[in-house]
């Protein structure tokens, strides 16, 4: 009879699974990249989907840490900072837009009551001033007497033109552009064919 001895198997010692850290650093990476861009006028607009899901999946590898499976504690922690602050750069920027378009829309619409006058020693003046009716034109009175005022009313932002010269005669002539009653600009000349300008305002 032969004697039979059984065959120890030998199986290897279950080996730990590697940590799972993918996510984490995919999120420390997008809220970095949302990041850069938040602040950027008009780029910025990608930045929204980038830091929203920076910080969700930077979420998701901090609770991979706290449940053992991940070891990237300080990247995730890091994804879900800088996502966080792309997200407020981001809605700050939406903020100051929308108030700069709110600001450029009541421009538009505010109604202003302009003045120009011409003063001076001159006796008179050819006077080139903005009309702002619908055309935009410009309107010329040839030897308009000095003093000399007119008032006109317009909508919208104002970027106004007004000359004052004194032709062949000569003299001082000052042009003066008063709009909803404050003085935004004025100035003076003197001599022939002196020029006073007021535009640009």
């Amino acid at each position: 009879m032969t004697d039979y001895t059984p065959i120890q198997q030998q199986y290897p010692a279950p080996q730990a699974a590697p940590p799972r850290n993918g996510l984490g650093t995919a999120g420390f990476v997008l809220g970095l990249v949302g990041l850069v861009f938040s602040p950027i006028p008009i780029v910025g607009v990608i930045a929204w989907p980038l830091v929203v899901l920076g910080l969700v999946l930077s979420a998701v590898g901090l609770a991979r840490v706290r449940a053992g499976k991940a070891t990237n504690k300080g990247l995730a922690i890091a994804g879900i900072v800088v996502s966080v602050l792309g997200l407020v750069v981001s809605i700050l920027w939406v903020v100051v837009l929308g108030k700069a378009i709110g600001d450029v829309n009541e421009q538009a619409t505010q109604h202003h009551t302009i003045v120009y006058s011409v003063t001076g020693d001159a006796k008179t003046a050819d006077v080139d001033y903005s009309t702002f009716d619908q055309a935009g034109s410009v309107k010329t009175e040839t030897g308009a007497t000095v003093p000399w005022t007119k008032t006109v009313e317009a909508t919208g932002v104002l970027i106004g033109a007004f000359t004052v010269s004194t032709g062949e005669a000569g003299g001082t002539v000052t042009c003066k552009v008063v709009v909803d009653g404050q003085e935004v600009k004025t100035a003076t000349a003197s001599g022939e064919f002196a020029l006073a300008s007021c535009s640009g305002f």
